[in-house]
């Protein structure tokens, strides 16, 4: 089951021209920015002044991955809500019983070293979910 939302994610062309409205104008502050190669991305993680709320600026390095065709197809707009869990199999497992279509059904690793997989859109009435073990 899930516990709380852990970053919403927002799909960019350059996470540098985007940071100064993150950062200088809504106040969020940096925490990291790190390359994901096996998804194809660089991620930069924000977190609010109250520390909070999570926003995760997602920018395609390789041009045949989900995440450039998604921005080539629908631009620089939300992407994915992320959700924590504590035990991402065990929450895989359970959802694939109950007949929720996934596109991972197995955790892979995702951005600071978590584990993450993703609910397919269909699933949940057109939003992508990402599950996030910390």
């Amino acid at each position: 089951m899930t516990h709380d939302i852990d970053h919403i994610a927002i799909v960019v062309r350059s996470i540098e021209e985007k940071l100064p409205l993150y950062l200088d104008v809504l106040g969020f502050k940096l925490k990291n920015i790190e390359e994901v190669p096996h998804m194809g991305v660089r991620v930069a993680m924000l977190n609010s002044s109250a520390g909070t709320t999570h926003l995760e600026l997602v920018q395609p390095i390789q041009k045949d991955t989900g995440v450039a065709r998604f921005l080539e197809k629908k631009g620089e707009i939300i992407h994915h809500i992320c959700l924590l869990v504590d035990d991402l199999q065990l929450e895989l497992n359970r959802l694939k019983e109950r007949g929720v279509r996934l596109i991972d059904t197995a955790p892979r690793k995702g951005e600071g070293g978590s584990l993450v997989a993703f609910l397919h859109p269909e699933a949940c009435h057109g939003v992508l979910v990402e599950l996030k073990q910390k």
